[in-house]
């Protein structure tokens, strides 16, 4: 509801740390400061939750170009690509199969990493089982699992060797029967599950702000393998003097740090997701209104 209440001009002067721009090319831009700063990049559309077949299409659009044009950048500096399942379906979750398909085969072609997102709990099976088979059959394609979910541990189970998967405790709002509450409890799942998936050579994407979390992977659990561990931080957070150390090599060993870069095609789209953050999250809703204010 409070959500609702800010206005959107506000909603976007403070989206604009946390959103490279409105257009691909400021996401480009933003991607080529943070490889001049030693950082690794995910470009991710901010378009889900689409109600038209037009809008699935424009998604589908935006996306091959991103692709084609991340391609041209040399390997080392190359970003990645997230995207979310409810950005290419309006009503049947099945139908995001075929855009989603079809783009892992243009990033598979165009040499470039494609990651598919969680969104909350309902989508977990289709996109969990979505990531799974594009990866068996041979595409570079990763995908994330929210923590704080009981169903998690099982899920972590399923994730084969070599596959890059983002760790994330959720920011959904999820019910306390399907999913932890506590903060502390929260935190130890996914150090817990980070452990677990080193054990098993999975590439590790640890992403979180959490300083004392951070810290605890880079020194107890990245060193377990430093060639497929990674922490990943948002786009506009407060986080730069960390960064610095994680691919300094302070904690023993050099951790690469990867920025997801959410981009839009407007600021229609850029104030809406926010927005939805915002009913999703209470503390996100909270977090706005007190930068507002401190501006």
């Amino acid at each position: 509801m409070l959500a609702r209440l800010v206005p959107a001009p506000l909603v976007r002067w403070f989206a604009r740390p946390y959103v490279a721009g409105a257009s691909l090319e400021a996401g480009l831009a933003v991607a080529r400061k943070a490889s001049e700063e030693g950082l690794l990049t995910t470009l991710d559309l901010l378009g889900e939750d689409v109600t038209t077949s037009a809008q699935v299409d424009a998604n589908v659009a935006v996306y091959r170009r991103t692709i084609d044009a991340l391609a041209a950048l040399p390997a080392a500096m190359r970003p990645s690509v997230s995207l979310k399942p409810s950005a290419f379906t309006t009503r049947d979750p099945g139908g995001v199969v075929g855009p989603i398909e079809s783009l892992a085969a243009l990033a598979r072609e165009r040499g470039v990493a494609l990651t598919i997102d969680m969104e909350g709990h309902r989508w977990t099976d289709l996109t969990l089982d979505l990531a799974l088979d594009l990866y068996g059959r041979g595409f570079d394609v990763g995908t994330v699992l929210q923590t704080r979910l009981y169903r998690t541990a099982d899920d972590l189970r399923r994730i084969p060797r070599g596959m890059r998967l983002r760790l994330v405790i959720g920011i959904y709002r999820e019910s306390s029967r399907i999913a932890m509450v506590e903060k502390p409890a929260m935190k130890r799942a996914m150090l817990d599950a980070a452990r677990f998936l080193v054990a098993r050579d999975v590439h590790v994407e640890f992403a979180t702000h959490d300083v004392a979390c951070v810290e605890t992977f880079a020194r107890e659990i990245a060193p377990r393998a430093p060639r497929s561990s990674e922490v990943q931080m948002l786009l506009g957070v407060p986080r730069k003097a960390l960064q610095r150390r994680l691919v300094s090599g302070e904690y023993g060993v050099c951790i690469p740090v990867r920025l997801y870069v959410p981009f839009a095609i407007g600021w229609r789209d850029a104030t809406a997701y926010l927005r939805r953050r915002m009913a999703e999250s209470p503390n996100v809703t909270w977090l706005v209104l007190r930068n507002l204010f401190s501006r």
